[in-house]
C-alpha cells in the first residue's frame, strides 16, 4: 500500500500561481507513472497532468501550456506547477500513482480554488 499525501492548495485569484506537491511513502522511481487528477462538484475526477517514469509528461488540453509536472525521485514526491489560474481550474486535485502490475493508489486531494 503506497501512502500519497497532498499539500499546496489553497484560495488564488485569477491569474495567480500555486504549486502542489504529492509526497509518496515509498520510492517512485519504480512506478509506471504519477499524475494528478482534478474533480469539481457534479463532475467526474478526469486527468490533469501525467509524468511516467522516464519522464514523458502528457496534459488535458483544458491546462498546456499553463501547468507543469515534474518529479524529484530523490524527494519521492511528484510536483503540479500551475500558472495563469482560472475560476475553471477550481476543484479538488488528487495525487495517482501506478504500479506496472496494474495497481493504483489514491491521495486523500487537496483544495484549490480560483477566484475571479
Amino acid at each position: 500500500q503506497v501512502q500519497l499525501v497532498e499539500s499546496g492548495g489553497g484560495l488564488v485569484q485569477a491569474g495567480g500561481s500555486l504549486r502542489l506537491s504529492c509526497a509518496a511513502s515509498e520510492s517512485i522511481s519504480s512506478f509506471k507513472a504519477m499524475g494528478w487528477y482534478r474533480q469539481a462538484p457534479g463532475r467526474q475526477r478526469d486527468l490533469v497532468a501525467q509524468i511516467t517514469k522516464y519522464g514523458g509528461t502528457n496534459y488535458a488540453d483544458s491546462v498546456k501550456g499553463r501547468f507543469t509536472i515534474s518529479r524529484d525521485n530523490a524527494k519521492n514526491t511528484v510536483y503540479l506547477q500551475m500558472d495563469s489560474l482560472k475560476p475553471e481550474d477550481t476543484a479538488v486535485y488528487y495525487c495517482n500513482v501506478e504500479r506496472y502490475s496494474g495497481s493504483r493508489y489514491w491521495g486523500q486531494g487537496t483544495q484549490v480554488t480560483v477566484s475571479s
